[in-house]
């Protein structure tokens, strides 16, 4: 899908210095820039590498005013951003084609909007709401009355329970399941026995959420699970049963977090972490990769790094493992 550099100034909001009709069909890195390539740079040291490569136009930072240039460039206060923004334009899930495979299984209680589309070997169960725009990638199940909102994508293979509700604009990765029975038991004191507690709860998962690929989110076992605006999860996390997240979290892979966790507005957490049940990490805290928290503990301190196990602050972290590095050697 080719643009013109003035149609991507005014999309973007950048300042165009150059040939606006100059057209570029994709983005791509210095290293592997074609002709028709849109690049960009965060600083004047690779301004000139970028102008000597061979993409079609640049975008830069306001110090590429005033400098001479071969190329068009795309000025922008924030070029990385303004650069993931163009890569978005480029990839528009709307170009693609629309409609319901012949192998999909869609119940004629099912209510789609307009321009949806739903891949081969889909099945959607009764009473199922797709709003408009939304793509329902190969081999997805959707659950009884699940209600998904517009101009979601969801990818191959995604399983969505019934109870489930997604929001507008959310992207939910090949394999991921949302929904699912929460891991919640209660053990018999007479015959040791586990016995399953009820999960009948549900999953709400609000606009502009991402999911990566084979994520697994449990509905509540009695209220609801909830994921709110603007979060991001990576591939490979586990969020159980009864979990609040908050706004534009960002959660990396191979995180754990237990029934019952609340995590606040813009925390953003490592890769590998644990966390145990009815855990608070409040407001902007930062956990670093492979922490652990345990049980009821509040992470509080809006900015700051935690890590190690039981995580505490990074500067606390670093003295006790000074301290350790200088035992060992007396020892």
């Amino acid at each position: 899908m080719k643009r013109t550099l003035q149609y991507l100034a005014e999309r973007l909001g950048c300042r165009l210095v150059g040939d606006g009709s100059a057209v570029v069909s994709g983005v791509a890195s210095l290293q592997s820039a074609g002709r028709e390539s849109l690049v960009f740079v965060e600083d004047a040291k690779h301004l000139d590498s970028a102008t000597a490569s061979p993409a079609a136009a640049v975008i830069a930072g306001e110090f590429a005013l005033g400098r001479a240039s071969a190329k068009p460039l795309l000025i922008s206060p924030q070029p990385r951003l303004s650069f993931a923004r163009a890569a978005r334009l480029f990839n528009d899930s709307s170009a693609q084609s629309r409609g319901t495979h012949p192998s999909a299984i869609v119940p004629v209680s099912v209510r789609a909007g307009e321009n949806v589309a739903i891949g081969p070997r889909a099945v959607l169960g009764e009473n199922v709401k797709v709003g408009d725009g939304t793509i329902i990638g190969a081999g997805c199940v959707i659950g009884d009355a699940v209600k998904i909102g517009a101009n979601c994508r969801l990818d191959a293979s995604v399983t969505i329970y019934s109870g489930t509700t997604l929001g507008h604009r959310v992207v939910v990765q090949a394999g991921a399941v949302l929904g699912s029975e929460g891991f919640g038991y209660v053990r018999d004191g007479q015959t040791g026995r586990y016995e399953q507690f009820p999960q009948v709860g549900c999953l709400v998962i609000e606009d502009d959420v991402e999911i990566g690929a084979n994520s697994t989110i449990d509905r509540g076992a009695l209220d609801e699970t909830r994921i709110r605006r603007g979060t991001k999860i990576d591939n490979l996390v586990h969020v159980g049963h009864n979990v609040q997240i908050g706004e534009d979290v960002v959660i990396a892979a191979q995180t754990g977090l237990s029934g019952s966790v609340v995590v606040e507005d813009n925390v953003i957490i490592g890769g590998q972490v644990g966390i145990a049940d009815h855990v608070r990490i409040e407001d902007g805290a930062i956990l670093g990769a492979q922490s652990g928290i345990p049980s009821k503990k509040v992470i509080r301190g809006k900015g700051v790094v935690f890590w190690g196990t039981p995580a505490r602050p990074i500067r606390e972290y670093l003295k006790e493992l000074a301290y350790l590095s200088r035992a060992a050697k007396k020892g």
